[in-house]
């Protein structure tokens, strides 16, 4: 697909392993160089990518975005693990024949390419890890005690939970989180299938585990890496960003103002034009 088209009517994509397993995908931008495959982060499918900042990277690279086993329209069941889902996204990159790919991983999804970069280092050239922390980081396993309050606080001020997960409580913080939204809700045929109530618990479990797991030897992350938080990151305290720029030889660390776990979709112009420097 050329990259005139954008994210909002990419179509859904599928490729079966001959294990039976199945992922969705959908992919924008000239298929040409090394492509950037996108790691999402809890509860998220294919439809929770804010397409400016899709369309902004399609128009210089190859991106390719998908539902990990067990969620949206993949089948299979979720893992209750971070290191299996690692395993997971490895296996439908080299089900598309790549041999090198660059990484842009938000939050769980950080995780996620932490696990993968350890387990196939050769797989990765560059890596992007956005509003996520290390295994055993300060507070990540608060993240189901704190998406839980969040939830209350949706239902009860009729508000998507995203707006305060993800989004700072200032008056640009607001306004930007009824930006992404409206961003997110373009699509409007042959959307994604929602994850399940199942699926997102394990989810939740396997962050939960992560968070209170030994921590990783991260100096065998060799790949130029640049890390991308907001100064107010809830759910993946900040503190976490500045721990794996410490921690990761090669790295460059971007903290965005008055942001919060979200920040690439309260900056996504600013996001999308340090990543395409990077990433060169």
């Amino acid at each position: 697909m050329s990259f005139h088209y954008s994210y909002i009517n990419a179509p859904n994509l599928f490729i079966h392993h001959e294990n039976g397993k199945r992922y969705a995908y959908r992919e924008l931008g000239e298929k040409k160089g090394i492509p950037i495959i996108l790691l999402t982060h809890l509860s998220a499918n294919l439809d929770n990518w804010d397409p400016r900042i899709i369309d902004g990277l399609a128009k210089s690279h190859w991106v390719i975005a998908f539902d990990n086993t067990g969620v949206g329209l993949s089948n299979g069941k979720v893992p209750n693990n971070i290191p299996q889902m690692a395993n997971d996204a490895i296996t439908f990159i080299k089900l598309l024949g790549f041999l090198k790919v660059d990484l842009i991983a938000l939050s769980m999804g950080g995780m996620i390419a932490q696990e993968l970069i350890l387990k196939e280092p050769n797989l990765v050239r560059k890596l992007v890890l956005v509003g996520t922390g290390p295994r055993g980081g300060k507070g990540i396993s608060n993240v189901t005690r704190i998406t839980n309050l969040d939830f209350v606080r949706a239902i009860l001020t009729f508000k998507d939970v995203k707006t305060y997960l993800f989004f700072s409580n200032t008056q640009n913080g607001k306004k930007k989180a009824k930006e992404f939204l409206i961003q997110i809700k373009k699509r409007k045929k042959i959307r994604d299938k929602t994850i399940s109530l199942r699926a997102y618990r394990m989810q939740l479990s396997a962050i939960n585990k992560w968070g209170k797991d030994k921590p990783a030897d991260l100096s065998k992350i060799v790949q130029p890496t640049l890390i991308i938080n907001g100064d107010y990151d809830r759910m993946v305290p900040t503190e976490n960003s500045y721990d794996l720029a410490n921690r990761i030889h090669d790295s460059k660390l971007k903290i965005f103002d008055h942001a919060g776990h979200g920040s690439l979709f309260q900056y996504p112009k600013e996001f999308v034009e340090m990543v395409i420097t990077f990433l060169g």
